[in-house]
């Protein structure tokens, strides 16, 4: 019996940077009457927020949700009422100022320039770089069609471990590259939850839908998890279904 469920958001809990759908929504509810619940992304807080928080119903058990923006170099949980900040863990000026000169520079050099964008392409997270190949605001159905298989990605991203060494390059979301400290990733982040929840890696599982070699839920599977590889937020409604009766079962 697992005692926490952590998930990916952008791609499994919902469409790419959209609030979660209502049923979703009251799935987690579901989930957070049997379980702990984590949310780890490369997205900021205003993000998770948009996304997750302000999507729960009333009777969702905030308590036992934990919320880690940035790929986990964040964690926020629910106290005296209100979303707390546990941690940050900032980027110095000298390395943002490193890894945006080399993003453009990999990108001239990889050739991968759309022909349209929608808003900033790379966002300052704080403790996080991202990359948004199409921009910011690009609708979805541009987004999926992009890189479905992840290959475009794949290039940018051996350019840029050879251009940013001692830093964590990883792909997620439907366009997106998210860099971080070296060390840095979902595993880093779900040790960080280990420590602050108390709960042994061993109760946990990770759902995702970039669970392979060089995505960026990968690093919860080389770390021992017991893993469930979703296609879409559809998929992962099934999973959460099986989970809270299996739970309640037991």
């Amino acid at each position: 019996m697992k005692q926490l469920v952590a998930f990916d958001l952008d791609g499994t809990l919902a469409e790419s940077k959209q609030p979660l759908g209502d049923p979703m929504a009251e799935a987690l509810a579901d989930l957070l009457g049997v379980a702990n619940v984590a949310v780890i992304s490369g997205g900021d807080w205003p993000q998770f927020d948009k996304q997750v928080a302000s999507r729960l119903p009333a009777r969702a058990d905030r308590s036992k949700l934990w919320l880690m923006p940035t790929t986990g170099t964040k964690l926020y949980t629910w106290q005296d009422d209100a979303w707390t900040t546990v941690y940050a863990e900032l980027f110095d000026d000298e390395t943002k100022a490193k890894i945006l000169r080399e993003f453009d520079a990999a990108l001239e050099a990889t050739g991968f320039v759309p022909e349209q964008t929608w808003g900033e392409r790379i966002e300052d997270r704080g403790s996080q770089i991202t990359f948004s190949a199409l921009g910011q605001q690009a609708p979805i159905d541009a987004k999926e069609h992009w890189d479905p298989k992840f290959e475009k990605r794949k290039i940018i991203q051996a350019e840029l471990k050879q251009r940013l060494p001692g830093l964590s390059i990883n792909m997620g979301g439907a366009t997106s590259i998210d860099i971080t400290r070296e060390g840095v990733d979902k595993a880093y982040g779900l040790k960080k939850l280990r420590d602050a929840s108390g709960i042994p890696l061993e109760a946990m599982m990770f759902i995702g839908d970039a669970i392979f070699p060089g995505g960026n839920d990968y690093p919860a599977k080389e770390l021992g998890l017991d893993t469930v590889r979703v296609r879409d937020p559809q998929d992962t409604l099934g999973v959460i279904a099986a989970i809270v009766a299996c739970q309640k079962g037991n």
